[in-house]
Protein backbone atom coordinates (compact mmCIF):
# COMPACT_ATOMS: atom_id res chain seq x y z
CA UNK A 1 0.00 0.00 0.00
CA UNK A 2 1.48 3.35 -0.59
CA UNK A 3 1.76 6.56 1.51
CA UNK A 4 -1.95 8.10 -0.44
CA UNK A 5 -3.66 5.25 -0.19
CA UNK A 6 -2.24 4.85 3.81
CA UNK A 7 -3.66 8.56 4.28
CA UNK A 8 -7.06 7.73 2.61
CA UNK A 9 -7.42 4.88 5.10
CA UNK A 10 -6.64 6.58 8.42
CA UNK A 11 -9.09 9.43 6.74
CA UNK A 12 -12.22 7.33 6.32
CA UNK A 13 -11.27 5.56 10.01
CA UNK A 14 -11.83 8.87 11.61
CA UNK A 15 -14.60 10.25 10.19
CA UNK A 16 -16.56 6.58 10.29
CA UNK A 17 -15.39 6.68 14.36
CA UNK A 18 -16.06 10.67 15.03
CA UNK A 19 -19.45 9.95 12.81
CA UNK A 20 -20.26 7.47 15.15
CA UNK A 21 -19.52 9.59 18.52
CA UNK A 22 -21.38 12.55 16.72
CA UNK A 23 -24.77 9.86 16.45
CA UNK A 24 -24.11 8.93 19.61
CA UNK A 25 -24.54 12.07 21.81
CA UNK A 26 -27.35 13.87 18.76
CA UNK A 27 -28.85 11.13 16.56
CA UNK A 28 -30.19 8.01 17.29
CA UNK A 29 -28.72 4.52 18.46
CA UNK A 30 -30.40 3.38 15.13
CA UNK A 31 -28.99 5.34 12.58
CA UNK A 32 -25.45 4.25 13.47
CA UNK A 33 -25.59 1.25 11.19
CA UNK A 34 -25.83 3.95 8.48
CA UNK A 35 -22.37 4.87 8.68
CA UNK A 36 -19.96 1.85 9.98
CA UNK A 37 -22.15 -0.36 11.84
CA UNK A 38 -23.64 -3.64 10.70
CA UNK A 39 -21.73 -4.21 7.85
CA UNK A 40 -21.27 -8.27 6.78
CA UNK A 41 -17.76 -9.63 8.57
CA UNK A 42 -15.22 -9.32 5.07
CA UNK A 43 -11.17 -9.69 4.99
CA UNK A 44 -11.03 -10.07 1.95
CA UNK A 45 -12.34 -6.51 0.21
CA UNK A 46 -11.94 -3.13 0.83
CA UNK A 47 -14.61 -1.62 2.80
CA UNK A 48 -16.05 1.50 1.54
CA UNK A 49 -18.89 3.49 3.14
CA UNK A 50 -20.82 5.93 0.99
CA UNK A 51 -23.56 7.75 2.68
CA UNK A 52 -26.55 5.60 2.71
CA UNK A 53 -24.55 1.89 1.30
CA UNK A 54 -21.28 0.18 1.90
CA UNK A 55 -19.54 -2.03 -0.02
CA UNK A 56 -16.63 -4.57 0.12
CA UNK A 57 -14.63 -4.09 -2.80
CA UNK A 58 -12.85 -6.98 -4.18
CA UNK A 59 -9.80 -5.77 -7.22
CA UNK A 60 -9.31 -9.20 -8.12
CA UNK A 61 -12.84 -9.41 -9.44
CA UNK A 62 -13.53 -5.04 -10.44
CA UNK A 63 -16.57 -5.07 -8.38
CA UNK A 64 -18.60 -5.54 -4.61
CA UNK A 65 -18.31 -9.17 -2.89
CA UNK A 66 -21.51 -7.59 -1.26
CA UNK A 67 -23.32 -4.32 -1.12
CA UNK A 68 -25.27 -3.53 2.60
CA UNK A 69 -27.91 -0.95 3.16
CA UNK A 70 -30.77 -0.34 5.10
CA UNK A 71 -33.91 0.20 2.81
CA UNK A 72 -36.81 2.75 4.79
CA UNK A 73 -40.20 3.48 4.05
CA UNK A 74 -39.11 7.43 3.19
CA UNK A 75 -36.57 6.28 0.35
CA UNK A 76 -39.13 3.46 -1.14
CA UNK A 77 -41.72 6.57 -1.50
CA UNK A 78 -39.06 8.93 -2.70
CA UNK A 79 -39.45 10.92 -6.00
CA UNK A 80 -35.76 11.80 -7.49
CA UNK A 81 -35.11 10.67 -10.98
CA UNK A 82 -32.48 8.58 -12.57
CA UNK A 83 -29.51 9.85 -13.54
CA UNK A 84 -27.85 7.33 -15.41
CA UNK A 85 -24.55 8.87 -14.88
CA UNK A 86 -21.84 5.74 -14.44
CA UNK A 87 -18.65 6.81 -12.93
CA UNK A 88 -15.62 5.34 -11.30
CA UNK A 89 -15.95 5.27 -7.41
CA UNK A 90 -12.47 6.89 -6.46
CA UNK A 91 -12.96 5.99 -3.12
CA UNK A 92 -11.40 2.36 -4.43
CA UNK A 93 -7.83 3.03 -3.56
CA UNK A 94 -6.80 0.59 -6.49
CA UNK A 95 -9.20 2.19 -8.82
CA UNK A 96 -12.86 0.70 -9.70
CA UNK A 97 -14.32 -0.52 -12.73
CA UNK A 98 -15.06 1.90 -15.68
CA UNK A 99 -18.59 2.26 -17.74
CA UNK A 100 -15.75 1.92 -20.85
CA UNK A 101 -15.37 -1.42 -19.49
CA UNK A 102 -19.42 -2.60 -20.74
CA UNK A 103 -18.68 -1.03 -24.34
CA UNK A 104 -20.17 -3.33 -26.72
CA UNK A 105 -19.80 -6.30 -24.36
CA UNK A 106 -23.53 -7.48 -24.53
CA UNK A 107 -23.70 -7.04 -20.32
CA UNK A 108 -25.59 -4.05 -18.73
CA UNK A 109 -24.47 -2.35 -15.89
CA UNK A 110 -26.71 -3.95 -13.17
CA UNK A 111 -26.85 -2.30 -9.99
CA UNK A 112 -26.68 -4.55 -7.20
CA UNK A 113 -28.23 -1.73 -4.64
CA UNK A 114 -30.60 -0.49 -7.13
CA UNK A 115 -31.22 3.21 -8.05
CA UNK A 116 -35.40 3.04 -6.88
CA UNK A 117 -34.35 2.23 -3.49
CA UNK A 118 -32.30 5.71 -3.60
CA UNK A 119 -34.82 8.06 -4.80
CA UNK A 120 -34.94 9.98 -1.35
CA UNK A 121 -32.12 12.34 -2.27
CA UNK A 122 -29.82 13.28 -5.08
CA UNK A 123 -26.90 12.37 -2.78
CA UNK A 124 -28.00 8.92 -2.72
CA UNK A 125 -28.98 8.90 -6.24
CA UNK A 126 -25.65 9.96 -7.87
CA UNK A 127 -23.35 7.41 -5.64
CA UNK A 128 -26.11 4.81 -6.53
CA UNK A 129 -24.15 5.04 -10.15
CA UNK A 130 -20.15 4.39 -9.18
CA UNK A 131 -19.05 1.43 -10.35
CA UNK A 132 -18.35 0.01 -7.03
CA UNK A 133 -22.11 -1.11 -7.11
CA UNK A 134 -21.85 -2.04 -10.66
CA UNK A 135 -21.59 -6.03 -12.38
CA UNK A 136 -22.26 -7.62 -15.66
CA UNK A 137 -25.47 -8.59 -15.88
CA UNK A 138 -27.27 -10.07 -18.94
CA UNK A 139 -29.62 -8.10 -20.16
CA UNK A 140 -33.10 -10.54 -19.84
CA UNK A 141 -31.35 -11.03 -16.54
CA UNK A 142 -31.54 -7.56 -15.35
CA UNK A 143 -34.63 -6.14 -17.24
CA UNK A 144 -36.51 -9.74 -15.83
CA UNK A 145 -36.35 -11.36 -12.65
CA UNK A 146 -33.73 -9.24 -10.76
CA UNK A 147 -36.49 -6.25 -11.25
CA UNK A 148 -38.90 -8.41 -10.57
CA UNK A 149 -37.12 -9.05 -6.87
CA UNK A 150 -35.99 -5.20 -6.79
CA UNK A 151 -40.01 -4.42 -6.86
CA UNK A 152 -40.73 -6.85 -4.73
CA UNK A 153 -38.31 -5.90 -1.71
CA UNK A 154 -39.72 -2.43 -2.02
CA UNK A 155 -43.17 -3.65 -1.80
CA UNK A 156 -41.92 -5.35 1.89
CA UNK A 157 -40.12 -2.13 2.57
CA UNK A 158 -43.50 0.46 2.80
CA UNK A 159 -44.90 -2.35 5.86
CA UNK A 160 -41.65 -1.46 7.37
CA UNK A 161 -37.47 -0.88 7.78
CA UNK A 162 -35.29 -3.38 5.87
CA UNK A 163 -31.71 -4.48 5.73
CA UNK A 164 -30.70 -5.69 2.71
CA UNK A 165 -27.39 -7.20 1.42
CA UNK A 166 -26.83 -8.26 -2.09
CA UNK A 167 -24.05 -8.91 -4.68
CA UNK A 168 -22.26 -11.71 -7.15
CA UNK A 169 -21.03 -15.15 -6.21
CA UNK A 170 -17.32 -14.61 -7.20
CA UNK A 171 -15.71 -17.38 -7.62
CA UNK A 172 -12.68 -18.50 -9.99
CA UNK A 173 -12.95 -19.28 -14.08
CA UNK A 174 -15.80 -16.30 -14.37
CA UNK A 175 -15.54 -14.71 -18.08
CA UNK A 176 -14.37 -10.85 -17.77
CA UNK A 177 -15.16 -7.89 -19.54
CA UNK A 178 -12.87 -4.67 -20.51
CA UNK A 179 -9.67 -3.43 -19.77
CA UNK A 180 -9.70 -3.83 -15.85
CA UNK A 181 -11.46 -7.76 -17.30
CA UNK A 182 -14.65 -7.15 -14.85
CA UNK A 183 -16.03 -10.71 -13.71
CA UNK A 184 -18.85 -11.41 -15.01
CA UNK A 185 -21.05 -13.69 -12.19
CA UNK A 186 -23.16 -17.20 -12.95
CA UNK A 187 -25.10 -16.08 -10.15
CA UNK A 188 -26.47 -13.26 -7.81
CA UNK A 189 -27.73 -13.23 -4.52
CA UNK A 190 -30.13 -10.97 -2.26
CA UNK A 191 -30.44 -11.19 1.42
CA UNK A 192 -33.42 -9.44 3.13
CA UNK A 193 -34.08 -9.07 6.72
CA UNK A 194 -36.71 -7.72 8.43
CA UNK A 195 -36.67 -6.69 12.36
CA UNK A 196 -40.19 -6.00 12.72
CA UNK A 197 -41.30 -9.41 11.40
CA UNK A 198 -38.19 -11.11 12.89
CA UNK A 199 -37.61 -12.94 9.83
CA UNK A 200 -34.46 -13.23 6.68
CA UNK A 201 -35.16 -14.82 3.16
CA UNK A 202 -32.14 -15.40 0.73
CA UNK A 203 -32.80 -15.71 -2.96
CA UNK A 204 -29.72 -16.97 -5.55
CA UNK A 205 -30.63 -16.23 -9.21
CA UNK A 206 -28.76 -17.85 -12.17
CA UNK A 207 -27.62 -14.68 -14.67
CA UNK A 208 -29.54 -15.73 -17.26
CA UNK A 209 -33.33 -15.40 -18.56
CA UNK A 210 -35.68 -16.49 -16.05
CA UNK A 211 -38.66 -17.66 -16.52
CA UNK A 212 -39.78 -19.62 -13.46
CA UNK A 213 -41.33 -17.35 -10.03
CA UNK A 214 -39.22 -15.62 -7.74
CA UNK A 215 -40.58 -17.84 -4.52
CA UNK A 216 -38.86 -21.19 -5.79
CA UNK A 217 -35.42 -19.27 -5.76
CA UNK A 218 -35.64 -18.58 -2.20
CA UNK A 219 -33.39 -19.51 -0.14
CA UNK A 220 -31.57 -20.11 3.51
CA UNK A 221 -28.89 -17.04 4.37
CA UNK A 222 -26.91 -19.97 5.29
CA UNK A 223 -26.77 -21.66 2.31
CA UNK A 224 -25.58 -18.27 0.92
CA UNK A 225 -22.78 -17.74 3.46
CA UNK A 226 -21.47 -21.55 2.73
CA UNK A 227 -21.54 -20.50 -1.52
CA UNK A 228 -19.37 -16.99 -0.59
CA UNK A 229 -18.03 -17.39 2.90
CA UNK A 230 -19.40 -14.29 4.17
CA UNK A 231 -20.63 -14.27 7.60
CA UNK A 232 -23.61 -11.31 7.21
CA UNK A 233 -25.31 -10.65 10.03
CA UNK A 234 -22.82 -11.54 12.70
CA UNK A 235 -23.58 -8.62 15.52
CA UNK A 236 -27.31 -10.17 16.00
CA UNK A 237 -27.48 -12.79 19.21
CA UNK A 238 -26.20 -15.74 18.08
CA UNK A 239 -29.24 -17.79 18.83
CA UNK A 240 -31.56 -15.08 16.88
CA UNK A 241 -28.79 -15.29 14.26
CA UNK A 242 -28.64 -19.04 13.98
CA UNK A 243 -32.47 -19.41 14.17
CA UNK A 244 -33.04 -17.03 11.38
CA UNK A 245 -30.20 -17.43 9.01
CA UNK A 246 -31.07 -21.81 9.08
CA UNK A 247 -34.82 -21.38 8.02
CA UNK A 248 -37.26 -19.86 5.56
CA UNK A 249 -40.68 -18.87 6.62
CA UNK A 250 -42.44 -17.76 3.70
CA UNK A 251 -45.71 -17.02 4.59
CA UNK A 252 -43.66 -13.43 6.55
CA UNK A 253 -43.36 -12.79 3.02
CA UNK A 254 -46.15 -11.40 0.78
CA UNK A 255 -45.39 -12.64 -3.09
CA UNK A 256 -46.63 -10.34 -5.09
CA UNK A 257 -46.93 -10.78 -8.93
CA UNK A 258 -44.81 -7.89 -10.44
CA UNK A 259 -45.37 -7.44 -14.67
CA UNK A 260 -43.75 -4.66 -16.55
CA UNK A 261 -41.97 -2.85 -13.49
CA UNK A 262 -45.75 -2.70 -11.77
CA UNK A 263 -47.21 -4.67 -8.99
CA UNK A 264 -50.60 -6.80 -9.99
CA UNK A 265 -52.42 -9.08 -7.90
CA UNK A 266 -52.44 -12.92 -8.36
CA UNK A 267 -55.86 -13.57 -10.64
CA UNK A 268 -58.17 -15.61 -8.99
CA UNK A 269 -59.17 -18.55 -10.95
CA UNK A 270 -63.38 -19.50 -10.23
CA UNK A 271 -65.17 -22.11 -12.27
CA UNK A 272 -66.78 -21.69 -15.26
CA UNK A 273 -70.29 -20.92 -15.49
CA UNK A 274 -70.72 -22.93 -19.07
CA UNK A 275 -72.93 -25.89 -19.02
CA UNK A 276 -71.02 -29.42 -20.36
CA UNK A 277 -72.50 -30.91 -23.34
CA UNK A 278 -71.42 -34.58 -21.75
CA UNK A 279 -73.24 -34.17 -18.73
CA UNK A 280 -75.54 -31.21 -19.09
CA UNK A 281 -74.25 -30.10 -16.01
CA UNK A 282 -72.01 -26.93 -15.03
CA UNK A 283 -68.22 -26.98 -16.25
CA UNK A 284 -65.71 -28.05 -13.75
CA UNK A 285 -62.87 -25.82 -15.35
CA UNK A 286 -61.25 -23.19 -13.51
CA UNK A 287 -60.70 -19.92 -15.33
CA UNK A 288 -59.43 -16.17 -14.75
CA UNK A 289 -61.36 -14.56 -17.72
CA UNK A 290 -63.86 -11.79 -16.88
CA UNK A 291 -66.46 -13.49 -18.41
CA UNK A 292 -66.18 -16.17 -16.05
CA UNK A 293 -67.00 -18.89 -18.87
CA UNK A 294 -63.84 -20.89 -20.15
CA UNK A 295 -62.50 -21.40 -23.78
CA UNK A 296 -64.57 -23.97 -24.83
CA UNK A 297 -67.67 -22.18 -23.05
CA UNK A 298 -66.95 -18.57 -23.93
CA UNK A 299 -70.02 -18.89 -26.64
CA UNK A 300 -72.35 -19.35 -23.88
CA UNK A 301 -71.39 -15.63 -22.17
CA UNK A 302 -75.01 -13.81 -24.04
CA UNK A 303 -72.52 -10.70 -24.58
CA UNK A 304 -70.80 -12.90 -27.35
CA UNK A 305 -74.09 -13.93 -28.19
CA UNK A 306 -75.71 -10.07 -29.37
CA UNK A 307 -74.52 -9.77 -32.39
CA UNK A 308 -77.49 -10.26 -35.34
CA UNK A 309 -77.31 -13.61 -37.31
CA UNK A 310 -78.82 -13.67 -40.84
CA UNK A 311 -81.44 -16.62 -41.50
CA UNK A 312 -80.18 -19.31 -43.39
CA UNK A 313 -80.00 -23.47 -43.30
CA UNK A 314 -76.84 -23.72 -41.97
CA UNK A 315 -75.96 -20.75 -39.74
CA UNK A 316 -72.38 -20.35 -38.93
CA UNK A 317 -71.77 -21.29 -34.86
CA UNK A 318 -71.59 -18.19 -32.98
CA UNK A 319 -69.21 -20.14 -30.26
CA UNK A 320 -65.42 -18.30 -29.74
CA UNK A 321 -62.75 -20.85 -30.48
CA UNK A 322 -59.88 -21.63 -28.03
CA UNK A 323 -57.67 -19.90 -30.45
CA UNK A 324 -60.27 -16.31 -29.68
CA UNK A 325 -61.87 -16.17 -32.97
CA UNK A 326 -65.30 -17.40 -33.97
CA UNK A 327 -65.81 -20.96 -34.64
CA UNK A 328 -66.01 -21.80 -38.77
CA UNK A 329 -68.77 -24.77 -38.31
CA UNK A 330 -71.86 -24.42 -39.35
CA UNK A 331 -75.17 -25.63 -37.73
CA UNK A 332 -78.31 -27.28 -39.24
CA UNK A 333 -80.42 -26.82 -35.87
CA UNK A 334 -81.79 -23.45 -34.46
CA UNK A 335 -79.68 -23.02 -31.80
CA UNK A 336 -76.92 -21.53 -33.47
CA UNK A 337 -74.17 -23.65 -32.33
CA UNK A 338 -72.36 -26.57 -33.69
CA UNK A 339 -72.39 -30.40 -31.61
CA UNK A 340 -69.31 -28.95 -29.96
CA UNK A 341 -70.43 -25.83 -28.99
CA UNK A 342 -74.16 -26.90 -28.13
CA UNK A 343 -75.49 -24.68 -25.74
CA UNK A 344 -77.96 -26.79 -23.11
Amino acid sequence: MDFLSLIRGIIKNTMCRLGIVFLIFFGSLESRDLLCQRVPHSSNGEIINHTYFSLSYLESFEQAEWVHYKLTQDMVSGHIERTNKFKKDFNVTTGSSSPKDFYKSGYHKGHLAPAGDMRHNKIAMNEIFLMSNISPQVPSFNMGIWKQLELLVRSWAKNGDLYVVTGGVLEQDLAVIGPNRVACPRYFYKIIYSPINSAMIGFILPNTKVKNSLNQYAVTVDSIEVLTSIDFFYYLPDDLENGLESSIELDKWDFRRVENGRKSPISKSLQCRGIAKSTGKRCRNKTTNKSQFCYAHQGQDVKVQSFDQPSTRNPKCRAITKAGVRCSRSTTRNTHYCWQHQEI
